[in-house]
């Protein structure tokens, strides 16, 4: 049974954990994937320097835990707090919020840099051949011919690597981030009752859900054409 007197204290903080987590997926996966693009094209470029920094890169945040990725910012930026308040920057290493979305969103863009370089690798090698038949250059191909049929290509992944961020955006939690997890342990070591654990998997659920339906929407309408070719 519900305990509604424990709902009506504690469900509000939960909802407010919940917009912080939706914020806190949101602000890491858009700006994940405008460092995964660059990311992407440096990890096939014919320069080898940019091939083996975008290597190391993408092998860093995808061999290593998030959670000693968190630790590694949050906690080892406080060994720099000197250097970082000439520079200005403590005030944003100073807040937990903005550490995890940094974090976050360098762990995520590493991945989604994997997907889309698989997608654009994957795109038929006839299709760069016959646009620069046509006397297209290269920025127009990878504009007009490349992308928009490796996003498609990538779209199914790129809609697992956000449902895999909003699960582990939980690990926010550990240094005093106030998400739908930091809500619900608040809510638990306050009632010592096992079910607002209960409400937060619910919870998390319910916005998992939302997203696949969004996505298969997005995903029906973007390839509605191959649908037809059939």
């Amino acid at each position: 049974m519900i305990d509604l007197d424990l709902l009506a204290r504690y469900g509000p903080r939960m909802l407010d954990g919940l917009w912080v987590t939706v914020q806190l997926v949101a602000l890491s996966i858009v700006i994940g994937g405008l460092i995964a693009f660059p990311v992407a094209l440096a990890r096939i470029s014919r320069i080898a320097v940019l091939r083996w920094i975008a290597f190391a890169y993408v092998y860093f945040f995808r061999g290593t835990p998030l959670l000693a990725q968190v630790f590694l910012v949050y906690y080892g930026a406080g060994q720099f707090r000197v250097e970082l308040d000439s520079v200005g920057l403590w005030w944003f290493f100073r807040d937990a919020f903005y550490c995890a979305a940094f974090t976050f969103t360098l762990n995520t863009s590493a991945y989604q840099a994997e997907i889309l370089r698989g997608a654009i690798l994957a795109v038929p090698r006839g299709q760069t051949e016959a646009a620069l038949s046509l006397g297209l250059r290269m920025p127009v191909i990878y504009l007009k011919v490349i992308l928009p049929q490796a996003y498609i290509i990538a779209l199914r992944p790129l809609g697992n690597e956000v449902v895999l961020m909003i699960k582990g955006s939980a690990i926010a939690s550990v240094i005093t981030v106030f998400d739908l997890m930091g809500a619900t342990r608040l809510a638990f070591a306050r009632s010592f009752d096992f079910q607002v654990y209960l409400w937060a998997a619910v919870l998390y659920l319910i916005m998992v859900e939302t997203l696949r339906r969004i996505w298969n929407r997005i995903e029906q309408r973007l390839t509605r054409h191959l649908r037809l070719a059939r």
